[in-house]
């Protein structure tokens, strides 16, 4: 039963990484009962919105495909993640066919925004890829510094459309769809990556932007990732996704039966001065089931963190078991 539980304990973590040099922390972690991998940006990169001159000059497309696929040596099922955003940041840029640009998405028909979405898919499959984060199917109708130049628009139903398409165009191509950042942060004062900030919208505002979201899930999105920051009108004290409330929203009103994800714990909006373990525990006692977190060396840490968490009563086996299948699930079955 210890062992069961050390191996559900690392299932549900998306360790992240911002090079491809992460073998000596992945390989252990995969032994152990891992099976997911996010394949990230610099903080830089990410604040661009784009990839370096100099990641765009090193970085191969063999050099990107021999990484995973020294992951893949004896694991077979294996989350591999990257961001791929229509508007915003594209992980696979000068590897991949572009994205549309939100702009140009706006003017196509949906027809040929899913075709777009599938050959960029398709491209990313044969990298051996498995999983986008994205579409971003927040509606932003006043300000917003953390997805500024992320998102398609202020019309949830033009956003619906092309949130529905990119589903649709991905999945054909055996790519799993992550949409976020639910519910839907429509109006945001500080970057939650960087300040503990909440979106204090009503209710009612929050229900109706929230369309798109419901679009994702009759277009089939595999996976939802629920928001890095607290959603007061539902929850003030924990971020959306570490929020029983908000995730029994997704769950319940808005029907969802996917892969709950869970945005970067590591956000001071997230963690809210409580540590990493207890961020992580909190989540999964919310509902979520694979946690995004920063990869690095204090990692088993963490791990052993939720282990401890069952031991006390803190996280129940039955919860931490239910998101480990859920997670393994996605690693064998892809879409």
């Amino acid at each position: 039963m210890n062992e069961t539980i050390r191996r559900d304990a690392r299932a549900v973590f998306l360790p992240a990484f911002d090079t491809l040099d992460f073998h000596g922390i992945m390989l252990p972690f995969l032994d152990a009962g891992g099976c997911s991998v996010l394949i990230g940006e610099t903080r830089s990169e990410y604040v661009a919105r784009r990839m370096s001159d100099e990641r765009l000059a090193r970085e191969s497309k063999e050099e990107f495909y021999v990484a995973i696929d020294n992951l893949r040596r004896g694991k077979r099922d294996l989350i591999v993640a990257v961001d791929q955003e229509l508007g915003g940041i594209r992980r696979l840029e000068g590897l991949a066919p572009a994205l549309p640009a939100s702009l140009e998405a706006l003017s196509l028909p949906a027809d040929e925004i899913e075709t777009s979405c599938f050959e960029t898919a398709q491209a990313a499959k044969a990298l051996g890829v498995t999983m986008f984060l994205g579409p971003i199917a927040d509606v932003v109708t006043g300000d917003n510094p953390w997805l500024e130049g992320r998102t398609l628009g202020r019309d949830k139903h033009e956003v619906g459309r092309i949130v529905s398409a990119f589903i649709r165009g991905v999945q054909r191509a055996g790519i799993a769809a992550v949409t976020k950042h639910f519910p839907g942060f429509s109006d945001l004062a500080g970057d939650p990556a960087v300040v503990d900030v909440t979106m204090v919208s009503h209710l009612s505002e929050i229900l109706e932007n929230a369309t798109p979201f419901r679009e994702a899930i009759r277009a089939g999105t595999k996976a939802m990732m629920v928001g890095p920051a607290p959603v007061a009108a539902l929850d003030p004290d924990n971020a959306a996704c570490t929020s029983t409330k908000v995730i029994e929203l997704l769950r319940g009103e808005f029907g969802f039966d996917g892969l709950i994800v869970s945005d970067d714990l590591d956000a001071p909006a997230t963690m809210r001065t409580r540590s990493l373990v207890d961020t992580a525990v909190r989540s999964l006692n919310a509902g979520a089931d694979l946690l995004l977190v920063a990869g690095g060396s204090h990692l088993p840490e963490v791990f052993d963190g939720v282990v401890n968490a069952v031991r006390s009563g803190r996280l129940s086996s039955e919860r931490l078991s239910q998101a480990a299948n859920r997670v393994r699930h996605a690693a064998s079955s892809g879409v």
